[in-house]
């Protein structure tokens, strides 16, 4: 079946087969009938299935003729990165239509967020945080909104959005139309769903999670010791082109990235503490090809869309089957082929044998002929967490040393700035002043004092109180969600 006959708007389907899509997807070609016709939709869809178009396509169908100025459809998502690049879908879908999108989440202005919010962009694509945050103030009002998009809902609960959601819900007209996809179907997703969807038509919720049939997957038992000196030679033999490199911690992250660098490999890295525009370029360029190898944690395993990975490398076992999942669906995405690999120290057999488990098979052992599997490595990969808290603990007091012999040098050497430990005694009062004189220059050098009427408001204001120039601050740490 083609795009058109599942009755698109002819300028969608235009769209489609200049970004070079001649049929849809099996999860396209099931979502976008019912998504058409104003149905809720609940469908279990791996990733790299061509999800994001299965809902993108019929939204932008469903509003095309109507009146531009009001947002229509809000999509949520569990990370930046995936609501970019749902963004970046959407804008290549709509390039034939006036319809206009904006992406809402962490780590960046508001400003043209709330521009976003005040113009009516057709569609908002948003994290739980960074939306609850727009919905303290009074411009962000999404009444009019007729197509709700819950994108990787089983990650959003791992995450911990849950709650967010459901205060989310709250600003949403009861009566809309609901799109549910999510990878996996755990408990407490399935009871959102009840909640959320009204005789929703259901895609796939008996099939197994997998991978995607064009992974082909293999399993290199190593020690945690040798693991660097694996990837580098995997790399150096050219046995892998570019590859995204998962690893458990930020910590091993860092240090990982670090290993590569030595090496003289191209390599960028991407998880929770770098800063939104650090990830953003890690990303592109590792897209553009100017990074070989990225290295990321699990923030990374559902928004990266790379055309044509060659490799996804699991440098640390996943400790649940579906992050597996998400992981190497990286990888031979929209029915193409790609390799993952998964190395395995002994301590990690328990977790691969669940991977195993849910996957319905063993996985092939490999073994890289030459290699020297017992190597000792120069220097320790992972520095324990204890010795990390007491380096961070001298570096702060080797600071706090230095600021205060600093001081000391700027005072002549006493360590002080305090007028009351000069040698310089006080001035003694006029002895023609009198007793009131006295009284009154005693309180205002320190002594005592009625307070003012409006002191005490003025000093709760200064300490982070009700004063108006703190208001903005209140609740500012939930940005960092999403």
């Amino acid at each position: 079946m083609s795009f058109s006959a599942l009755g698109l708007d002819a300028a969608l389907v235009r769209s489609v087969k200049e970004l070079g899509f001649t049929r849809p997807t099996p999860i396209q070609h099931d979502a976008i009938p019912p998504a058409l016709e104003g149905r809720d939709v609940l469908a279990c869809a791996m990733t790299g299935s061509g999800k994001t178009a299965a809902f993108l396509l019929p939204i932008m169908h469903r509003i095309m003729g109507k009146t531009r100025g009001v947002t229509r459809a809000l999509v949520l998502t569990p990370t930046r990165e995936l609501a970019a690049q749902i963004e970046q879908h959407l804008s290549e879908l709509a390039m034939h239509t006036p319809i206009s999108g904006a992406a809402v989440f962490g780590g960046v202005g508001l400003g043209p967020q709330e521009h976003a919010f005040r113009s009516g962009v057709d569609i908002m694509i948003a994290t739980p945080g960074r939306l609850l945050d727009h919905f303290r103030h009074p411009y962000a009002k999404l009444d009019k909104l007729e197509i709700l998009v819950l994108d990787e809902a089983d990650r959003m609960l791992d995450m911990g959005f849950l709650p967010d959601i459901r205060r989310i819900l709250k600003h949403l007209p009861a009566k809309r139309q609901t799109l549910f996809f999510s990878a996996t179907m755990p408990g407490p997703i399935v009871t959102l769903t009840k909640e959320m969807l009204h005789s929703p038509a259901t895609i796939n919720l008996e099939r197994r999670s997998q991978p995607a049939i064009g992974i082909t997957q293999a399993v290199y038992p190593v020690s945690q010791e040798a693991k660097p000196a694996l990837l580098r030679e995997l790399l150096n033999r050219n046995a892998i082109g570019n590859a995204i490199v998962f690893t458990r911690t930020k910590h091993r992250a860092n240090r990982l990235f670090e290993s590569c660098e030595k090496a003289g490999i191209s390599v960028a890295r991407i998880h929770g503490n770098r800063s939104q525009s650090q990830r953003t370029d890690a990303l592109e360029g590792f897209k553009s090809g100017r990074f070989r190898v990225l290295v990321a944690t699990d923030i990374a395993a559902r928004g990266i869309d790379v055309e044509a990975l060659d490799h996804v490398i699991n440098f640390d076992v996943p400790a649940v089957p579906e992050d597996y999942i998400h992981r190497v669906g990286r990888t031979a995405r929209a029915e193409l082929t790609g390799e993952a690999y998964t190395f395995v120290s002994p301590e990690e057999e328990h977790d691969l044998g669940a991977i195993e488990r849910a996957v319905g098979k063993r996985l092939p052992r490999v073994v890289l002929p030459d290699f020297d599997y017992k190597q000792r490595p120069v220097e320790r990969f992972e520095v324990p967490i204890g010795e990390r808290i007491a380096a961070i603990r001298s570096r702060k007091a080797d600071d706090r040393a230095r600021a205060k012999a600093k001081l000391e040098r700027r005072n002549g050497g006493n360590g002080s700035v305090s007028h009351s430990s000069s040698s310089t005694p006080p001035p003694r009062p006029h002895p023609s002043r009198g007793p009131t004189a006295s009284r009154a220059e005693g309180a205002s050098s320190g002594g005592p004092r009625r307070p003012s009427a409006g002191g005490g408001r003025s000093g709760g204001a200064g300490r982070g109180g009700r004063g108006p120039g703190n208001s903005g601050n209140r609740g500012g740490g939930s940005s960092s969600r999403g």
